[in-house]
């Protein structure tokens, strides 16, 4: 079984941020392979689908972004999912908008989602696709940035990035290794 997971924070008020840009992207997925977000367990909304017989967990945590680790580390406990099993999709203030890039371990980098996952699942070695969301302009807020939606002009790159991590992730779940998943992804724009 593997777990994708993207983070986000739960309600309309967030849908469209960029801070979301996880679920975004495991709304894409399920789009691709046509299935709903029809099921609530250990805080997430959990869509599921098969690829080549082994069950595909897309999980949205409904905890705030800080909290992630409070619904997916019960989740990955209950399914006995071990950490290379799990794919986090998340947003990153270092890449520019439209910029993709996986990585299999790492730091929180300052991410308090990646920081709360680390926390309940007891590793940072798990695979991780970060998606762009560039920094703000000079003297604006983090937070506000975060939490505000793209602009306009870069709807384009995101939906590309959005796009292209779904394909990857997708790419994963049919039984690519992750180092394998990263070399085919990496290099592309």
């Amino acid at each position: 079984m593997k777990l994708i997971v993207g983070l986000g924070n739960p309600g309309a008020k967030y849908r469209t941020t960029r801070h979301n840009i996880g679920f975004i992207t495991l709304d894409e997925i399920a789009y691709q392979e046509n299935i709903e977000f029809n099921k609530s367990q250990f805080e997430a909304d959990i869509a599921e689908f098969f690829v080549d017989g082994e069950k595909v967990l897309l999980v949205k945590p409904q905890t705030f972004m800080n909290e992630s680790g409070r619904s997916v580390g019960p989740l990955m406990t209950y399914y006995n999912i071990s950490p290379e099993d799990v794919l986090v999709i998340y947003d990153d203030l270092d890449l520019p908008v439209g910029k993709v890039r996986l990585r299999q371990k790492g730091s929180a980098g300052g991410h308090n989602g990646i920081k709360s996952l680390i926390s309940h699942i007891g590793t940072p070695e798990f695979n991780r696709v970060r998606i762009g969301i560039d920094r703000p302009n000079r003297g604006g807020e983090v937070i506000a940035h975060v939490l505000g939606d793209f602009p306009k002009n870069t709807h384009e790159d995101m939906l590309s990035a959005v796009k292209l991590a779904a394909d990857a992730s997708l790419y994963w779940a049919q039984g690519h290794s992750f180092v394998d998943t990263m070399n085919q992804y990496n290099s592309k724009k």
